[in-house]
């Protein structure tokens, strides 16, 4: 369960880069300037610094999740069918990290509640995706040159896979179990154990 929030935290990525160039705001001075100070730059910045930290969680989160995926793998299975979705990255994307970015954020709660509502819709979204265990549409981790492949393998059947390796039919993989059967996998060479 915390694996998958910290990989929806992760998939917001892109969306809290795109919200801090949108929303930041820096005072230009060039002649006679003085320096705002930290207070202002900070209260007129709320969304910008809350982005911010955002993708920083984002790269701690992402460095965790390649350290529990470096772990124990299983013994090494030669794939028997294999179907490409690296397409529901986009999905995901598309139906839910764009449309976040059309919300007016000004921080305001006196005048409105449009960023009420956008962290309401964000939590509503993280609850879905964790629920639905469909953590593994991660447009960052498609960045971040991850692909997903639905895999049969002589011991499973039509699961999901998260490779950075290009894997194919009849390749051999090993694996490692994340959450009800999504697996991160990487090509292996089999031994003499396990060829069929």
């Amino acid at each position: 369960m915390k694996l998958k929030i910290q990989l929806y935290i992760l998939s917001l990525w892109l969306l809290f880069i795109l919200l801090f160039i949108n929303k930041v705001k820096i005072p230009l001075c060039f002649f006679d300037c003085e320096f705002v100070g930290w207070k202002k730059l900070l209260l007129d910045n709320i969304i910008p610094t809350i982005s911010i930290v955002i993708v920083v969680l984002g790269f701690i989160f992402y460095f965790r999740f390649k350290y529990i995926v470096s772990g124990n793998k299983s013994l090494p299975e030669k794939v028997t069918n294999i179907e490409n979705i690296n397409w529901e990255h986009l999905t995901f994307l598309v139906t839910y990290v764009i449309p976040l970015l059309s919300f007016d954020l000004d921080f305001n709660l006196d005048e409105d509640r449009n960023s009420l509502m956008f962290f309401l819709v964000l939590i509503i979204i993280g609850l879905i995706y964790v629920k639905t265990n469909m953590f593994y549409t991660n447009p960052t981790l498609a960045i971040l040159g991850y692909h997903i492949y639905k895999i049969s393998t002589t011991k499973r059947n039509n699961v999901i896979f998260i490779s950075r390796d290009i894997i194919s039919e009849n390749d051999w993989i090993e694996y490692k179990l994340l959450s009800d059967n999504i697996y991160i996998a990487n090509k292996s060479k089999p031994n003499e154990f396990t060829r069929t």
